[in-house]
């Protein structure tokens, strides 16, 4: 949580320390559900997860590792050509520190055949005609403080030369783009239940909190789980607790990424359109009843500002109605 947002308090008392727990009391807690889940309700051996450097599937695997003993955990590297070097190496460390398996899976080739590179390239060619071999590309939302009332998303390219340029997106462009990206989460996904199926193990979820509610997640891609022990958390807790179960200092400082496009991106810019502790508070104030002006002097926001975010979250709660349904049936 940043060092401004720590200092920042409402008359009511409301602040980022509202959101601070007893990471060790809520690590057993935490442990304690994940045994009674996988080894009794689910009569599994173990788990298995995807690990990308970040501190989300860090810290799942850490209470996984904590929970069940690192011989029963595998944690599974899935890079693909657009992927981060730096989440391969950060995964490693994560592993390292926490002693779980792990197992390295290119799905690069797969997404090639599969044709997710070309059907997206394609998309926005239509946009970018000259957009080929050596460029890069990222979908990019606008900030929620504009108080539109709407989300609009950008088209951002670079050239070979390194000079960036953005674009507005026909409806179809940003659908197809968008479909062709959760092929990568997709594919992972059927990567990580086959090692749980090998292993006899059950598939854990790393969405935190934010993420769950506002359905940050691709359905049948990284949403699929058989159990996800950090729903419940607010991502700025999830910090709280990596630094307890020793999560390396390296992955903590790393600010969240997507690792979707082949350009650089934080989750603030591509989903969020705020960083995450300040994203938290206000999730947290809506849900509690906390007036906008206490959450705004928390959040560092203006009371207007405050009612932006909670229409953004309203907005972003009916598509996440969707991706947590489960399947339509005529059944009674």
């Amino acid at each position: 949580m940043s060092q401004s947002l720590n200092s920042l308090s409402s008359k009511n008392g409301f602040s980022a320390e509202t959101l601070r727990l007893d990471a060790e009391a809520e690590i057993e807690r935490i442990c304690a559900w994940l045994r009674e889940t996988v080894l009794k309700n689910l009569r599994k051996r173990g788990a298995v997860l995807g690990l990308s450097g970040g501190i989300d599937s860090s810290v799942t695997a850490a209470l996984c590792a904590r929970a069940l003993g690192p011989g029963k955990v595998t944690g599974v590297f899935m890079p693909e050509h657009d992927s981060d070097q730096d989440s391969l190496r950060l995964g490693q460390a994560l592993a390292s520190a926490t002693g779980v398996e792990t197992v390295l899976e290119d799905i690069g080739p797969a997404l090639s055949a599969a044709g997710c590179y070309t059907r997206r390239d394609s998309f926005i060619r239509q946009v970018v005609p000259e957009f080929g071999e050596g460029w890069g590309c990222k979908v990019v939302l606008e900030n929620a403080l504009t108080g539109r009332g709407y989300n609009i998303s950008w088209l951002v390219v670079a050239n070979p030369d390194g000079e960036q340029s953005r674009h507005r997106m026909p409806l179809d462009v940003y659908l197809g783009m968008i479909a062709a990206a959760n092929m990568k989460q997709r594919t992972r996904k059927q990567i990580e239940y086959y090692h749980a199926d090998r292993l006899n193990a059950a598939v854990a979820g790393t969405p935190n909190r934010l993420e769950y509610d506002q359905g940050f997640f691709v359905k049948n891609g990284d949403g699929a789980a058989d159990f996800k022990p950090i729903a419940h958390l607010y991502k700025s807790q999830v910090y709280q607790l990596a630094e307890v179960l020793g999560v390396p200092e390296e992955i903590r400082r790393r600010p969240p990424t997507t690792d979707t496009w082949s350009l650089p991106q934080g989750q603030d810019e591509y989903y969020f359109s705020l960083p995450y502790d300040r994203m938290d508070l206000c999730l947290y104030g809506l849900d509690n009843g906390i007036p906008r002006e206490g959450v705004g002097e928390a959040a560092g926001l203006t009371p207007d500002e405050v009612d932006a975010v909670w229409r953004n979250i309203a907005s972003k709660r009916k598509v996440a109605e969707y991706l947590h349904a489960e399947p339509a049936t005529m059944l009674r």
